[in-house]
């Protein structure tokens, strides 16, 4: 009994081998299903770098992710970069919290350097920052006009009656389009505005005596000076 070949009695010769020819046909193992068989079986010259970058384009995605976590764990929340710093402060004009029929534009602040802070009576995190307002009003040192951010008037005097009140004037903000404009991430923050009106540095989250200290009151001068 013969041994039973492959699929269509046709026997394929090992690659690189030799083959018997059979009468009036193509050599054993040359069918063209022998030979289709054979190149299928066959790895592919690209195979390699194919299956490389398969692997290679997501560690390389993997590590940039990576590195920018790392940058971000040793970085300030607070230096967030600016679109406006160095730009002119986005035109306003508004109402004031203490003189409701009185407005305020900053139109109205060209040629003094001042500060723009956002608070309100809801943020908490205004409270933190609240103290050393105070102090810096009693300093003198630089105008400080308050932006009330999405508050409702009567619980931003309240708050202010409460807590004692270190701005120069407050304007009210009551849909938060201002504070939009300027880009505001959050409640609070605050501007450093120079005499031409551009915005010189921004400041995000709460006030702190080292910023006030090595930051902000250092440029506030310069500006003065200048």
């Amino acid at each position: 009994m013969s041994a039973e070949g492959p699929p269509g009695g046709a026997h394929c010769a090992a690659a690189g081998g030799s083959a018997a020819r059979e009468p009036d046909g193509p050599p054993r193992g040359r069918t063209p299903e022998c030979e289709a068989r054979r190149s299928s079986s066959r790895p592919h010259a690209w195979g390699g770098p194919i299956r490389t970058l398969r692997w290679s384009l997501p560690l390389a995605v993997f590590l940039v992710l990576l590195a920018f976590l790392f940058v971000g764990l040793f970085r300030d929340p607070r230096e967030v970069p600016s679109p406006l710093v160095d730009k002119p402060a986005p035109a306003f004009s508004l109402a004031k919290l203490h003189r409701p029929g009185e407005r305020l534009s900053n139109a109205d602040m060209r040629g003094q350097v001042w500060l723009l802070n956002v608070w309100a009576s809801w943020c908490v995190s205004c409270r933190v920052e609240h103290p050393l307002l105070v102090a810096l009003a009693k300093a003198d040192v630089v105008p400080v006009i308050g932006l009330a951010y999405k508050d409702k008037p009567e619980d931003g005097l309240a708050w202010l009656a409460s807590n004692g009140d270190p701005y120069r004037m407050s304007i009210v903000d009551r849909d938060g389009r201002v504070g939009i404009d300027f880009g505001v991430y959050g409640v609070p923050e605050t501007f450093v505005i120079d005499k031409a009106g551009i915005i010189r540095y921004k400041q995000i989250g709460p006030l702190t005596a080292d910023a006030l200290d090595k930051t902000i009151l250092p440029l506030v001068r310069e500006l003065q000076r200048s």
